[in-house]
């Protein structure tokens, strides 16, 4: 069995947990039976400098698990739609996560499928956060979920380092605040990357397929 990611492995700057996530699996225990994805795309928060993350005004009760330990999930709802998931980094009390934007299914296709009836492709499984939260199953209960625990509903399996080559970077999807930031990093080839979409505000000064 593939080891699970350390909890050492995250507790760094936001954007070396972000490339060290790619190529990891996800791996989440749902009704219909276990999904696993391949994570593709990524995007780092770091919450003291980066007026875009959640954290960015202190702690609250919302985004308490940003702060740490790092390791875990935190998940929350958004467009009072979606719930998107984030990995914790940093040191504990530092705060700090990286978004799961998007990965390719490595579990059975016909569970993927029937957790996620309304996918027009395979590709589209979990390209993006919120389908990629929907099709492990992840809602408020897993909020603070430890992911590096062997017992937990939701686990992350440690893929060896990518191929630095493959590794692109641009900025972060739909994000205004600090949007300059090349935070968001995926896979060059895969086809479960997400489209690129500047946020309210954001000038395009290039396409975020560009390295």
């Amino acid at each position: 069995m593939t080891d699970l990611l350390s909890r050492e492995e995250l507790a760094v700057d936001v954007t070396e947990a972000a490339v060290r996530l790619l190529g990891c699996t996800a791996v989440a225990d749902t009704p219909e039976g276990a999904v696993a994805v391949r994570l593709v795309e990524v995007e780092a928060y770091r919450g003291r400098d980066d007026p875009a993350s959640h954290s960015y005004r202190g702690r609250t009760p919302r985004n308490a698990v940003m702060f740490g330990p790092a390791g875990h999930l935190y998940v929350y709802f958004v467009y009072g739609m979606h719930f998107c998931a984030n990995v914790t980094a940093l040191d504990d009390g530092d705060a700090g996560a990286v978004l799961l934007r998007a990965g390719e299914v490595v579990s059975d296709l016909g569970v993927a499928r029937v957790r996620r009836p309304t996918a027009r492709r395979d590709d589209d499984l979990a390209r993006g956060p919120a389908r990629l939260a929907s099709l492990l199953g992840l809602g408020r209960e897993h909020n603070g979920v430890d992911v590096t625990d062997p017992a937990s509903p939701v686990r992350l399996l440690a893929g060896p380092p990518v191929d630095p080559a493959l590794v692109r970077t641009g900025p972060r999807v739909g994000v205004a605040a600090a949007h300059e930031l090349p935070w968001r990093f995926w896979l060059d080839g895969s086809t479960a990357v997400s489209p690129y979409r500047p946020g309210r505000g954001a000038a395009v000064t290039r396409s975020g397929r560009e390295k």
